[in-house]
């Protein structure tokens, strides 16, 4: 039994066929598969327009300032050797675990402000306004504005009045990341002058999931307004876990030792002038405070 003949393909027209599936396949698969950078892209406010600029692009190249950075950050590694034989966070194992107070933040000069940035809802086309400078005196923080609830005219945005203030990350030598460590404290105490407006404190942790970079404690910070100056403690275990400014079902204590930034906000829907003025902001530790968190934790798949 004979079998049938083969007709032979030239190369050339089964290179030529193999290119035009290609074609074919690379003008489908759009079609059928989303952008890699749609679906991997990164949280965007309304309201602002998306940006398409690679990372590189952002980098400035300049000999000079490169210079002037390593030897600064050669100096900051030689300062952190130096503290770490000295004992935790520079000082003595003595003077650390007997420490009963400290203050992480006190504005005694224009220095002190570089610490710190300000923001609102004009970034997003809001018409909120807040400005940052040194009290009278040259030794206290006056945070000023103008609180307007107004919601910008893009056709997205659909609340807005908002005006924050926030510590920046601490770094240390080549702006690697380190954290306050809280831990033998339970307390956070401050000493502001308020108009009378009510402020939301704003902790930020470590976190280690990438999703979780937006998780915030908070608490209520209510001013009482007039000439006065007022002495505010609260402790750590009052503060809830939010996420994108919503109050989230499961709650956890606040991790003490890897704090990032600290922050307060105001949104309060009362649009017009406000105004904040703080002396110091530290952390203490009450003894006749024995709470671990103030609220419900639940237990998933509990023991029967």
């Amino acid at each position: 039994m004979s079998l049938q003949k083969i007709s032979r393909i030239p190369a050339s027209s089964l290179l030529s066929t193999v290119h035009d599936i290609r074609w074919l396949l690379r003008s489908v698969t759009p079609l059928a598969v989303p952008n890699r950078a749609l679906v991997q892209s990164e949280y965007r406010r309304p309201g602002q327009p998306r940006e398409d600029k690679p990372p590189w692009q952002k980098i400035k190249f300049d000999l000079s300032k490169g210079l002037e950075g390593v030897k600064k950050h050669f100096k900051l590694l030689r300062q952190e050797f130096a503290d770490r034989l000295v004992g935790p966070e520079g000082k003595p194992i003595i003077e650390h675990m007997l420490e009963q107070n400290r203050v992480i933040w006190e504005f005694r000069g224009p220095e002190s402000l570089q610490n710190w940035t300000v923001s609102s809802d004009r970034e997003i086309g809001g018409q909120s306004e807040i400005y940052l400078k040194l009290g009278r005196n040259n030794d206290t923080c006056f945070l000023y504005g103008t609180l307007c609830s107004a919601p910008p005219r893009d056709g997205e945005t659909r609340y807005s009045g908002y005006c924050t203030m926030r510590s920046k990350q601490p770094l240390v030598s080549f702006d690697r990341k380190t954290h306050h460590d809280w831990s033998s404290f339970n307390t956070l105490h401050m000493r502001i002058r308020g108009d009378g407006r009510p402020w939301m404190v704003n902790i930020a942790a470590e976190t280690y999931f990438s999703h979780q970079k937006d998780d915030i404690y908070s608490y209520f910070l209510y001013t009482r307004g007039g000439p006065y100056w007022q002495d505010v403690k609260i402790p750590f275990s009052k503060f809830f876990l939010t996420h994108r400014g919503r109050i989230q079902d499961d709650q956890h204590p606040l991790w003490l030792d890897k704090i990032n930034t600290i922050g307060f906000t105001l949104g309060d829907k009362a649009d017009g002038p406000f105004q904040l003025e703080i002396d110091f902001i530290g952390v203490c530790k009450d003894y006749a405070h024995t709470e671990d968190f103030a609220y419900e934790v639940y237990k998933r798949n509990p023991e029967v």
